[in-house]
């Protein structure tokens, strides 16, 4: 075999596991991968700061269902990240993760820039590992997929030392293992069946990473067959269509009451991927421990099944083993069992409700509601400002949501980038907080550097809109570290070689938006109330 240095040994080992793209920040700690790259028809998307660089990589990951891949130089480089990280292991993502690292001649002497990545990283992620020979380099690899993609998904950490990456090993042959099917005996879903055709006020809840096209079709047949009310977890809107009548909703940051009554009042809770966790019970105010109804989980990790809430039954497995098994034997039902209540609820709830102000956000997420494509893609962070868009707009196809669960600021706009880069012929709209937007914004310019012609869309109150919220309902009149300073949006787009649109109208909102989905890098600035967001407290 011919001999190749560890940079090229990985970089021909991402391209056999169909990586299509990565992300970094080139550090002189991995010029060895940066070299293998160059031999690789792998595109390498240099982003500003590896926070960024690592939220881009988790939103591919959202998108496709395999391992975004970042690279990322050590010390800073691989703290930085750590935003992104956290933003994986919490939404479930698979996500490899590829750090620079000291030489490995100097470990433990407390070299420029050393890390114990183990111990950085061990609480954060699945698993994390340091290469210490080259000719192990591949096998390291594969485990890291291949963890990246078992059970719950989520990220994974590869150190690689200097010297271990620069060295040269044997290329060995590509064997790529066969990932595990999911699978589920008919047998053990005999109860789950009994229980939902038994129940009266049955509730479909699905969540969780591991979702498809044909699950939202599935799961949204099974709804229709059992008469039930189907909703979401918390920034998963887009696993059931937003318009189908069994959809009743999310239950997220800011639910629907009548919604959360629901859960109170069901009999059965079938959890279709979702877990019935903080966010999702309202701080566990929904149901008591004690005392739960039915609840039949389905979830692909076995350690996340029943933590608070016991299951009566549970399967481990993913979503996709079990619809099918479950539509084979549920008959169609012609009684009502509360998806039409639920329906009014959930419609009711999208009534718009005014604030103040010349531009009202209500009223720009009703106008992308009733006016954006089905097929754009809607990325955001966290702030007030999501509240909005989670209540009043409606996701129509899988796909189209990308927004943390974790609540991460920041995540918008590297995410729509990434989206915008994975899906060039669909609009992809970020939408952002000032305050949150101004924590990437510096990857407007990788956003033009690599040709993402994606809209922005700014809601601006020149404040820490959520923080203050919560400051003037705990501690009233006492402002303090929630006021913003803001540049010129407009103005800043035309600086990075796009479009600038300042609102200060709702009526002006139509024509900007227009505009900006015939091309080129838009910013669209609503020049917001100061006070809409922070009294806004039914979001």
């Amino acid at each position: 075999m011919t001999k190749q240095h560890g940079g090229k040994i990985l970089a021909k080992r991402l391209a056999s596991h169909g990586v299509s793209r990565v992300f970094s920040v080139p550090g002189e700690s991995f010029l060895a991968a940066l070299d293998g790259l160059y031999d690789e028809d792998i595109p390498n998307i240099v982003c500003r700061q590896e926070g960024g660089a690592a939220m881009m990589a988790e939103a591919h990951g959202k998108m496709t269902g395999k391992p975004g891949v970042v690279f990322v130089t050590r010390g800073p480089g691989a703290t930085n990240a750590s935003a992104g990280l956290h933003i994986a292991m919490h939404d479930a993502t698979p996500l490899v993760c590829f750090v620079g690292q000291i030489p490995l001649r100097h470990r433990d002497r407390g070299a420029f820039q050393e890390v114990d990545y183990r111990a950085f990283f061990g609480p954060l992620v699945k698993w994390v590992a340091e290469v210490e020979r080259t000719d192990r380099l591949a096998e390291y690899i594969d485990r890291a997929f291949a963890i990246a993609q078992s059970g719950r998904p989520g990220p994974v950490v590869l150190a690689l030392p200097e010297d271990i990456l620069s060295a040269e090993a044997e290329a060995p042959a590509v064997h790529i293992g066969a990932r595990a099917t999911p699978s589920v005996h008919a047998d053990a879903l005999a109860a789950f069946v009994a229980e939902l055709e038994r129940a009266e006020r049955p509730l479909i809840v699905c969540g969780g990473s591991q979702w498809s096209e044909a699950d939202r079709e599935e799961a949204q047949s099974l709804a229709e067959r059992l008469g039930a009310p189907v909703a979401v977890t918390f920034r998963r809107q887009d696993y059931i269509d937003n318009d189908h009548p069994n959809y009743a909703g999310d239950y997220g940051v800011g639910m629907n009451p009548a919604l959360g009554k629901r859960m109170t009042a069901a009999d059965c809770i079938l959890l279709l991927g979702a877990e019935l966790n903080d966010i999702t019970t309202a701080e566990y105010s929904l149901l008591d421990p004690a005392n739960p109804p039915v609840i039949l989980q389905i979830h692909p990790e076995q350690d996340r099944i029943g933590r608070v809430y016991p299951a009566t039954h549970a399967v481990t497995a993913t979503p996709r083993a079990v619809l099918p098994l479950l539509l084979e034997r549920i008959d169609a039902r012609d009684a009502d069992r509360g998806a039409m209540e639920a329906r009014a609820d959930y419609e009711a709830w999208q009534e718009l409700q005014p604030t103040p102000g010349d531009v009202q956000l209500e009223q720009i997420i009703g106008w992308l509601r009733d006016h954006a494509r089905p097929d754009t893609i809607i990325a955001n962070g966290a702030g007030n400002y999501a509240a909005f868009l989670h209540r009043y707009y409606r996701f129509r196809q899988f796909g189209t949501q990308l927004a943390p669960t974790s609540g991460s600021m920041g995540y918008g706009l590297p995410a729509a980038v990434s989206a915008k880069l994975q899906h060039p012929d669909r609009p992809v709209v970020c939408l952002a907080g000032d305050g949150c937007l101004q924590m990437t914004i510096q990857e407007l310019s990788t956003a033009r550097q690599y040709g993402a012609e994606i809209i922005v869309i700014v809601a601006n109150n020149g404040r820490y809109g959520t923080i203050r919220m919560h400051q003037e309902k705990t501690y009233p009149g006492r402002v303090s570290g929630t006021d913003l300073f803001n540049p010129d949006y407009a103005a800043l787009a035309r600086a990075y070689g796009g479009t600038g649109h300042t609102i200060t109208t709702n009526a002006q909102f139509a024509a900007a938006f227009e505009q900006a989905t015939t091309g080129g890098l838009h910013i669209i600035e609503l020049r917001l109330d100061p006070k809409m967001l922070a009294t806004t407290k039914s979001l």
